[in-house]
């Protein structure tokens, strides 16, 4: 069981890391996107930062319990936009991983986070 959870805490980790580094990365065109996508303007400035934090927590093991518990009340956040967005009718570009993700929000990515929500509560375990 610990290797399940040490996996799946390194498996978030490496997707927050990832996420944050390319909306960094994209320069000013994922602050476009994530206000398309719905996100309030105080959190665009801070949201790539945060998910680095989270994510270098849960690759490195330290504090696993609370950064699993951030990650997954991120996740479900992040899902609820999509979701929200979806029921309207609406496909903006993803903006979850940058310039990555450029192509319109659609069910794999509730899909895909859904399944990150999943790991991230193994990793509390």
């Amino acid at each position: 069981m610990d290797t399940i959870v040490v996996v799946a805490a390194v498996a978030v980790g490496v997707a927050f890391v990832v996420a944050g580094a390319s909306k960094l990365a994209a320069g000013e065109s994922w602050p476009a996107q994530a206000a398309g996508l719905g996100a309030p303007s105080w959190t665009i400035p801070i949201v790539p930062w945060f998910e680095l934090a989270v994510g270098a927590v849960l690759i490195v093991q330290l504090a696993r319990v609370p950064a699993a518990l951030v990650a997954a009340a991120l996740l479900v956040m992040f899902t609820a936009l999509i979701a929200r967005k979806l029921a309207a009718g609406e496909r903006p570009p993803c903006a979850c991983f940058g310039a990555w993700s450029a192509s319109p929000i659609g069910a794999r990515h509730v899909v895909r986070n859904v399944v990150l929500l999943a790991l991230s509560i193994v990793a509390a375990l």
